[in-house]
């Protein structure tokens, strides 16, 4: 089983951008689809972001399109996702998610990373 910790989060004034990453253990990294969701405070978790396993493919969620741009290293066992023009909206947890799917990667998640606090102020 893949184990995820995410690192990058802080405070961040609307407009700015923050870059998270998540680093992954084990051999099978390059074996898994990848994803980022976000939970806000008395809201559910959300998606946010997925890469295919090669990392040739991705989808967003629409709040997110345009501004955030998720990217994988394989060889570093590292997701990362960009975030720019940051929105007090974006206030979330952040988490990575490690998916034996890449469609319908929510449904079949197999890793979940511990979060990162990402705050962003008007």
């Amino acid at each position: 089983q893949v184990q995820l910790v995410e690192s990058g989060g802080g405070l961040v004034q609307a407009g700015g951008s923050l870059r998270l990453s998540c680093a992954a253990s084990g051999r099978t990294f390059s074996n898994k689809a990848m994803g980022w969701f976000r939970q806000a405070p008395g809201k559910e978790r959300e998606f946010v972001a997925a890469i295919s396993r090669s990392g040739d493919s991705t989808y967003y969620a629409n709040s997110v399109k345009g501004r955030f741009t998720i990217t994988r290293d394989n060889a570093k066992n590292t997701v990362y996702l960009q975030m720019n023009s940051l929105k007090p909206e974006d206030t979330a947890v952040y988490y990575c998610a490690a998916s034996n799917m890449y469609r319908g990667l929510g449904d079949n998640i197999s890793s979940w990373g511990q979060g990162t606090q990402v705050t962003v102020s008007s």
